[in-house]
């Protein structure tokens, strides 16, 4: 499928593939993800200028479970799927059954519990709330020095010299 990866200096990578059927179906395959991290497939174009995107939406991978037979229609699963998000498309093996004869409508509504379950969820700055990070890797928060211990040597009964305060001007003589 894959013919040859090529990595830059500035984080971005160049899939070839063997064949642009590979190449599409990996594009529409997705979401990706690598060391837990979602990664974003383009088609190369001649002109294409590389830069990283801060993304404020991913789509993400959903199951719903427990779902009735009258609701797998294309139409039924996209008013299922808008209760979690914008759904974008089923996956082929949804698709082919939602071509089942007895899924018809018979005009009554009754309500039901759906479980959904996440493929993947991103992780969520709860600081900036942008995608992709935490709070502990988040870009916008500037870090703490760390705490400094500090010695103080204690009193022999010696006496001993006090500081003077320099930022105020002393008489002559003291």
């Amino acid at each position: 499928m894959v013919r040859e990866v090529k990595a830059t200096a500035n984080g971005f990578f160049f899939f070839e593939f063997k064949t642009l059927a590979a190449m599409e179906e990996v594009i529409e395959g997705g979401p990706w993800l690598f060391n837990g991290q979602a990664i974003v497939l383009q088609k190369w174009e001649p002109g294409m200028v590389l830069r990283k995107l801060q993304h404020t939406q991913v789509p993400v991978w959903i199951k719903l479970r427990h779902l009735p037979v009258e609701l797998w229609t294309s139409e039924g699963l996209s008013v299922v799927a808008s209760g979690v998000g914008k759904p974008l498309y089923p996956d082929a093996i949804t698709r082919a059954c939602t071509r089942l004869d007895f899924a018809r409508e018979d005009g009554s509504e009754v309500a039901c519990k759906v479980d959904v379950e996440y493929e993947w969820l991103p992780p969520k700055c709860t600081t900036c709330h942008s995608l992709g990070h935490s709070i502990r890797d988040c870009p916008t928060t500037k870090p703490k020095p760390p705490p400094v211990s500090v010695y103080v040597q204690k009193p022999t009964g010696q006496p001993q010299h006090r500081p003077t305060d320099v930022s105020k001007p002393q008489p002559p003589g003291r």
